[in-house]
Formats: structure tokens, C-alpha cells, sequence
């Protein structure tokens, strides 16, 4: 049945995924002050490549615990707080010059952003009806990368006023304060309230947000529940574990490629070509928007394509890219725009797949019992190799770059044969998905 989508609906999307766009703005934020906290505080690539991680060890953690409170708070409160989290960490970061304070308050924002990755998508999931789920879900992805942009932009316009690292930072409280504020004005998850016995408060969401057939919908949700005998289920019990396969890999594929550690050092990596010394950070934006372009083109078109799709076809150009890349690093080769076309090229093709499917496909695969604990399994894996990855990587950068972005390709190239395993979702209601998967 075509959904006649409601206003209210994009209204509850938009607002749900703000915490997306201050994932990315806090993802991308730290590229632009990143040298001057190494000299700031004398720190050697070793010490600079953990304090930028302190951040991303905090979204271990935040993905790791967020999953109990979304369960006995509820998906709403757990963004509020999510939310505040967000401001403390821009507020305290850039305003307290002391290196252990800024690994605190940079953690506190790592909470937040790995526990905004496990709930944010969990709650559009919830709420979205079927056959807008993937557009809305990835909506998360684009607020994502428009953060990215965001922070980019802010960079360059902050770059060169005193202590201009520090604004950089600040700057995250704005759309913090935003976020916070406009989540008291969205219902809470339906299938939530279903869990917690509020079916009249569940049907009151369903009908203001779109759902095309109200008690169809509580009907398909009750019995997925009641398979379940009212109680959670347990993630690794066994029967899950291929929504569990699916959610692993798909996390290691989308980080294992290289996208963060490409978006935190972006202005260091086109420093490193010597074309764009001096206009690094405009390089940077030029690398957001591409990110942003295809990632609304994914958007767009992924409950069209479908997910198998995009993926396959995202892998073969970011395998291209990123050899492209390792050649220039192995060459010493970076003539005129190469780095900067070769990094483009790899994040539009990273963003028109594995960009747009990574947090849509981790949501819709496990079933609403023990959707928390999976989104919490998906998004830990896709922090942990995050972490590594950011910590290492200016090393990896000074003992040769082309040997990191050879194992980048090779990663993508394993996405390809994933994409031709993963069993499509397009379409497909929550609970459809889990009889495919799980098989009740």
C-alpha cells in the first residue's frame, strides 16, 4: 500500500536526526583544530593520535550502555539526554584549555555521539512507516554529513581569529541547544509504547505520522511481541545470528574502508600532496559537499535500488579511488588536483553506498525485541575500528601511506561479494523482516 506521508512526519524525521548532524559535526569538528591541539600541548603522533581517539573511545562506551536506558527510558528521554551530553562536551572541550580536561569533555561527546549512532536510527525505524523507512533512516546518514559540512564550513570561516581552535569547538553548542530544545515537541517510539502495554498512545503516534493501516500495523507488532512471550530477548541466544552477521560486517565494511580517517585528517592528507598548503581547509569543505551531494543522490534512491545495489556499486569505485590514492603515495605523486579528485572520488562512492545503508541496514535487521542490544552490536563494531583506526592512523600516514590505503581497498573490495550476500530489505515492513531473517 503507497503511504499518503504526513508533514508531521518529516517534521519528527528532521528532528530525530539532528543528533545525526551533531554526530557529524563533532566527527568532522576536530579536523580543523586537530595540529594546533598537537602543538598546543607538545604532543608526540603517538599522544595526538589518542587524545583525537578520546572521543571515539567514548562512543564505544556510549554505544555499548546507551541500549537499557533506550530500553526503560524510552527512545525519546534517551535522546534528550543524548542531547545534553552534546553540550556539556562542546561547552567544557572548548572552553577549558588543560589537556586532560579536553580528553574528559571531547569522552563526554563520544557518549553521546555512540549512543545518538544506536538510537536515533532505532527511534526513525520505530516511527517511519514502511515504505519510507530507508529515505528517512538514511535522512539520519545526510544530517550526518551535513554536520561534516557544517563543521567544515565553520572551520574555515573560524580559522585565523584568536584561539581560533577553541571556537571551532564551541561552536558545537549552537545546534546542541537546538536539538535539546526541539525534542520536547515529538511523540515518543509506537513500538515502544507497544512493548510498555500504551497501545492507545502507540496508535495516536501511528495515525499522526502517516502509518497507511493503523491496526494492521499494532496487530503485526503484538504478534512479533507476544513470539516473544513479553519478555526481552536475549541477542545471542542463537537464533539471531544472522541479523548479527549482517550488522558486524556491514559496521566493518563502512569503517575498515577508511571514511573517518579520512574525514578527521582531510586537511593533513591534502597538506601532504604540497598543492593546497595554504588552502587545506577549503579542500576539506570541497570534500564535505561531495560527501553531502551523494549522499542525498543515496537517500534518495535506496528504497528504489534497494541496499544490495548500492553497496556492490559503491565498492568498485571506492576500490578504484583508494588504489588511486596508494599509486600517489608509492609515486610520490600528487601533480595538481590528484589528491583532491581521488579523495572525492573514493567519499562519493563510500557515500552513495555503504554511507547511506550502514545505519538504515542495522536497523531494520534485528527484530523489535532485541533491536536496542543489535543496534548497540552495530554501532560498537562500527566505533571500535573507528577508534583503532583514528589512533593509528598518523603513524600509519608516516611509515607510507600507500601501504593504509592499499589495505582500504582491499576492505572495499570485500564489500562487493557482502552486497551480493545481503539479503534485500527494501519495501519490507519490521516484522516482515524478521520472519526472513529469523524466521518468527
Amino acid at each position: 500500500m503507497k503511504t499518503s506521508l504526513k508533514p508531521y512526519m518529516f517534521w519528527v524525521a528532521f528532528v530525530a536526526s539532528l543528533g545525526g548532524l551533531l554526530f557529524g559535526f563533532d566527527t568532522a569538528v576536530i579536523s580543523g583544530a586537530e595540529k594546533q591541539i598537537q602543538q598546543i600541548y607538545s604532543l608526540s603522533d603517538f599522544a595526538h593520535g589518542f587524545t583525537i581517539a578520546s572521543a571515539l573511545i567514548g562512543t564505544i562506551i556510549g554505544a555499548f550502555f546507551c541500549g537499557k536506558p533506550a530500553e526503560r527510558l524510552g527512545r525519546l528521554k534517551s535522546l534528550k539526554i543524548i542531547a545534553a551530553l552534546y553540550l556539556v562536551s562542546a561547552v567544557g572541550s572548548g572552553a577549558i584549555v588543560n589537556w586532560y580536561a579536553f580528553m574528559i569533555f571531547r569522552f563526554i561527546g563520544g557518549l553521546a555521539v555512540g549512543a545518538s549512532s544506536v538510537v536515533g536510527p532505532m527511534y526513525i525505524a520505530e516511527i517511519s512507516p514502511s515504505t519510507w523507512r530507508g529515505r528517512f533512516v538514511a535522512f539520519f546518514q545526510f544530517n550526518i554529513v551535513l554536520g561534516i559540512v557544517l563543521a567544515y564550513f565553520t572551520n574555515y570561516w573560524i580559522s585565523g581569529v584568536q584561539n581560533d581552535w577553541q571556537w571551532m569547538i564551541l561552536s558545537e553548542s549552537v545546534p546542541a541547544l537546538l536539538f535539546l530544545v526541539l525534542l520536547f515537541f515529538v511523540p515518543e517510539s509506537p513500538r515502544w509504547l507497544m512493548k510498555q502495554g500504551r497501545e492507545a498512545e502507540s496508535r495516536e503516534v501511528f495515525s499522526r505520522t502517516g502509518e497507511p493501516d493503523v491496526e494492521s500495523e499494532m496487530a503485526s507488532i503484538r504478534e512479533s511481541l507476544d513470539t516473544g512471550s513479553g519478555r526481552k530477548g536475549k541477542l545471542f541466544s542463537g537464533k539471531y545470528g544472522k541479523p548479527i552477521l549482517i550488522a558486524f560486517l556491514i559496521a566493518t565494511f563502512n569503517q575498515l574502508s577508511g571514511i573517518n580517517a579520512i574525514l578527521y585528517y582531510a586537511p593533513r592528507l591534502i597538506e601532504m600532496s604540497g598543492v593546497f598548503h595554504d588552502g587545506a581547509m577549503l579542500q576539506s569543505v570541497i570534500i564535505g559537499l561531495t560527501n553531502l551531494t551523494f549522499t542525498m543522490i543515496g537517500m534518495s534512491i535506496i528504497d528504489k535500488v534497494g541496499r544490495k545495489k548500492l553497496i556492490a556499486f559503491g565498492a568498485v569505485g571506492m576500490v578504484v579511488c583508494q588504489a588511486l590514492v596508494a599509486r600517489g603515495f608509492a609515486l610520490e605523486s600528487f601533480q595538481g588536483y590528484y589528491m583532491l579528485f581521488c579523495l572525492m572520488g573514493y567519499v562519493a562512492f563510500f557515500a552513495v553506498s555503504l554511507g547511506a545503508t550502514i545505519w538504515v541496514v542495522i536497523a531494520e535487521v534485528f527484530p523489535t525485541d532485541v533491536r536496542a542490544d543489535g543496534q548497540v552490536l552495530g554501532s560498537m563494531t562500527h566505533w571500535v575500528w573507528s577508534a583503532l583506526l583514528t589512533w593509528f592512523f598518523p603513524l600509519c600516514l608516516n611509515i607510507g601511506g600507500q601501504y593504509i590505503f592499499i589495505f582500504f581497498a582491499v576492505i572495499a573490495g570485500l564489500s562487493f561479494f557482502f552486497a551480493l550476500w545481503l539479503p534485500e530489505t527494501k519495501g519490507k515492513s519490521l516484522e516482515q523482516i524478521q520472519k526472513e531473517l529469523v524466521g518468527k
